[in-house]
């Protein structure tokens, strides 16, 4: 373990597998943790890219609501993973591996077992999400006051969970952390059930509605304003947009019919009134005038290859910051992260407020940022600043952190070897990671 090219760096996302290298800026692969199945088809299949046919495919998961529930199925991705897309040899290697919060022993077990039993790593390093977070990112800047200081509150909305993490001298402060039961997944199931209610079926179509979630969803600065301008009928609705569904023939991926007429909401960023958005180009307001024709939404809802979107485009977001409207008996965001800084010593506060870190998938929603601040600054004490920090690529930025720490000298003394493992166990080896 002399160099950092042996150490793999394995960023295990309920959503996304980030894997590389140690001392890379980039991991060598990005793929979805999950094996699938197409409509037609008996065998599960490693899904290596999402430019396949992903229509109506069954998918299964080794980790639920972030949490390893399926060690067997976890090895078949791995054992693909390391053999036909890394080609590394686990013998010869040592594995930095992320670990979300709180997770209970008997998981660590399973992981444990994984790592040095089924696959023969020479050493292990496990790691919180948060920390490398704050590594990568006082890294980049240092001398920023997140570096000067050591301590940001990182806030990762990924795909399973959405947490507020503290951090004070590259360690998460475990009593601090808040959580919200919402990420990614969750809120792809809002818009599937959103869409099937108002348009066509959809519930099956986990990797399309993701996409359509990605291209088209974004946060609003003022609810009640744009839940009136949804209501607005032709060129007036400035949300109205249209999804192609794929048709396995001529194209077997989804795709948004007028991309310029879906980025129309822009014009209310700098205007509150609708009227003064720019006029869109003569074929998109054509198109809109059109789909108002109810002779052609007829023709258009036979075939069911197409649906329009309105205010589903922001009220899937808004999940995150409002999850008591869809009945869930959780704080939103902002206030996840007021109770979270409460939790600390007071001399902390000010520092994390200044801090704050956003990472993780479901932060790349536009006017994500904007709207955290617009929140958060009334709870928060007028004398202190608040500065929001959104990552260059918040889905890569654990990884990029766990990468940097895999180069560093000090690596090699911070792992636990296989013959560690044989002689103490798993519990007395995890004492190591987290004191």
């Amino acid at each position: 373990m002399s160099t950092s090219s042996n150490v793999v760096v394995l960023d295990n996302g309920g959503g996304l597998i980030k894997a590389g290298l140690g001392g890379e800026r980039d991991p060598s692969a990005v793929v979805p943790n999950c094996l699938y199945r197409p409509p037609a088809s008996k065998k599960w299949l490693h899904l290596t890219s999402r430019d396949e046919d992903l229509t109506s495919a069954a998918v299964r998961r080794p980790m639920d609501r972030g949490y390893l529930i399926n060690p067997e199925l976890q090895r078949e991705i791995w054992s693909h993973l390391f053999s036909s897309v890394l080609r590394i040899n686990p013998s010869q290697s040592s594995l930095l591996l992320t670990e979300p919060l709180f997770t209970l022993p008997s998981i660590q077990r399973s992981l444990d077992e994984l790592v040095f039993e089924d696959f023969n790593f020479r050493a292990l390093y496990v790691a919180h999400p948060p920390a490398l977070v704050h590594l990568h990112e006082a890294t980049r800047r240092p001398s920023g006051l997140l570096s000067r200081a050591q301590c940001s509150l990182v806030v990762d909305a990924g795909f399973s969970f959405t947490h507020a993490s503290p951090v004070f001298h590259n360690f998460p402060l475990n009593y601090a952390v808040r959580r919200i039961d919402l990420g990614g997944k969750a809120l792809t199931n809002y818009l599937k059930e959103l869409v099937s209610f108002r348009s066509v079926n959809v519930m099956e179509e986990t990797f399309i509605i993701d996409d359509v979630k990605e291209n088209l969803c974004f946060v609003s600065l003022d609810i009640d304003r744009d839940l009136t301008i949804a209501r607005k009928s032709g060129k007036e609705n400035l949300f109205r947009c249209t999804y192609v569904l794929p048709d396995g023939v001529t194209h077997t991926k989804g795709f948004v019919k007028y991309p310029d007429q879906a980025r129309r909401y822009f014009a209310l960023r700098d205007n509150n009134h609708p009227s003064s958005a720019p006029v869109e180009a003569e074929g998109d307001t054509n198109c809109s005038e059109i789909a108002e024709q109810p002779g052609d939404r007829k023709r258009v809802d036979l075939p069911k290859n197409e649906f329009d979107l309105t205010n589903e485009r922001f009220l899937v977001p808004e999940m995150i910051f409002r999850p008591a409207d869809l009945g869930m008996n959780q704080a939103g965001l902002a206030e996840c992260i007021v109770r979270a800084v409460n939790a600390c010593h007071p001399y902390l506060h000010p520092v994390l407020y200044e801090s704050i870190i956003l990472t993780g998938g479901s932060t790349l929603f536009p006017q994500f940022a904007e709207r955290l601040e617009k929140e958060l600054r009334p709870l928060v004490p007028d004398d202190y600043h608040v500065k929001i920090t959104a990552q260059e690529d918040p889905i890569l930025g654990v990884w990029r952190g766990g990468s940097l720490l895999a180069s560093s000298p000090d690596f090699e003394a911070m792992c636990v070897t296989k013959s560690e493992y044989e002689e103490l166990g798993s519990a007395r080896c995890r004492k190591r990671f987290f004191h």
